[in-house]
């Protein structure tokens, strides 16, 4: 039978979320967390969001955008109304129902996983936690996190988990610069640590996502989110060494590519590339490997996938050196242009961008390079920043006659 006070808590904030009187706090707003808070005051809640950047907290309250994915004038205006505003503090915690985590996991130098982030702010949240808040991760981690890190760390408040406060995980489905998916109508994973924080997860959910998946632990959530980024990073991986092997066999991987996708059924269509970017594809399989290892499995086919989509910048840059070389010119010196450097198009974000891995290639043979990209005003590389080379058309036209490849 339910514990009478968990019963009435979990109805209590259930009730405050179904009228949006609930206040959600959201810690880190970046890619993920600004446009999931925006969305979020969209529908009447009120935001609380907490960044350590003070620069793009200040920019939030000023109602100016730095995400690609957010609406100018959206945000400004939920700004006005008092729907939205940012801090650098996390002092505001106790004021909120619902604590939604969006920070980064990446990886160590060994590329292990780095979960820092997730601890740190947890430990902040268990000296502020209060009776009647629920608490969930949208960061992508390896299967156990929640329940094995985050739950242990939450406890030393001294409140009860699935009565006094509740814990989830709900994978974020991010895909910037998509126009027809996007937080509203991408079918969203929760798992809760129990049958109640499960409820009053779906509950809050289920008020901006039309499509809410419920699983039946956050593990199911954690492996189902590297799963996905698994899937593709292996796919990826296959077409690229596919390229490989019609580079050399002196066939056009996409003829072959296009041809193949027009079979009805059995074959979802990848095309080769320069390598993976972006915070997930390339990071999330290392969670995945690495938690393998933890239970004696040694994940050889996702680890291989992982070397040949990082082998695909070196051949990248193997196919400059030897067309150079075929006109009878050197690498060294030659003036290169690289158009575009984010990891996709029509965004800004550069991180784990194969574009930069090129670059930083390019100029160990000492080749002189320079970039376009609209979206992309400066880039830092190796600690060292170079400008926009153009920004017209016009002058990239101009300037492409002074350049050899």
């Amino acid at each position: 039978m339910p514990d009478k006070k968990q019963d009435i808590t979990a109805t209590e904030l259930k009730e405050k979320i179904r009228s949006k009187s609930a206040v959600v706090s959201v810690i880190g707003l970046g890619y993920v967390g600004l446009p999931l808070a925006v969305e979020k005051a969209k529908v009447g809640f009120k935001v609380l969001g907490v960044e350590q950047n003070p620069e793009r907290a200040d920019m939030i309250n000023r109602g100016e955008n730095y995400i690609g994915d957010v609406k100018d004038n959206e945000l400004k205006d939920l700004v006005q109304k008092g729907l939205l505003s940012a801090s650098t503090s996390f002092d505001c915690l106790p004021n909120a129902d619902v604590i939604i985590i969006c920070v980064p996991t990446p990886l160590t130098v060994n590329f292990d996983p780095d979960i820092s982030y997730i601890v740190s702010v947890c430990e902040e949240i268990a000296q502020r936690l209060r009776p009647g808040q629920l608490v969930t991760l949208e960061s992508t981690t390896f299967p156990g996190t929640t329940e094995e890190v985050m739950l242990p760390l939450l406890q030393k408040s001294g409140l009860k988990i699935g009565e006094e406060f509740f814990l989830a995980f709900s994978p974020e489905r991010v895909d910037p610069g998509n126009k027809r998916y996007t937080t509203k109508n991408t079918s969203k994973v929760v798992g809760g640590v129990t049958p109640t924080c499960l409820d009053v997860a779906k509950t809050f959910y289920d008020q901006t996502i039309i499509n809410v998946v419920p699983v039946s632990s956050p593990s199911i959530a954690e492996m189902t989110k590297v799963f996905e980024n698994t899937y593709r990073s292996i796919n990826i991986a296959l077409v690229n060494e596919i390229m490989l092997l019609c580079d050399r066999m002196g066939l056009d991987v996409w003829e072959v590519v296009e041809a193949a996708g027009t079979k009805p059924f059995g074959i979802q269509t990848f095309y080769p590339g320069p390598g993976v970017g972006g915070h997930c594809i390339p990071i999330d399989p290392f969670y995945l490997t690495w938690r393998a290892r933890q239970f004696d499995f040694h994940t050889r086919f996702i680890e291989l996938a992982g070397e040949i989509n990082i082998q695909a910048s070196y051949h990248v840059v193997d196919v400059v050196f030897k067309t150079l070389n075929k006109a009878g010119k050197c690498l060294n010196g030659s003036k290169i242009l690289i158009l575009g450097v984010a990891y996709k198009k029509d965004i800004s974000d550069v991180r784990e961008s194969p574009a930069l891995k090129i670059i930083e290639l390019l100029r160990k043979e000492h080749a002189d390079v320079s970039y376009h990209d609209p979206c992309v005003p400066h880039l830092r590389l190796m600690s060292r920043t170079i400008g926009r080379w153009m920004v017209f058309l016009y002058l990239l036209r101009n300037c492409r006659r002074q350049t050899v490849c």
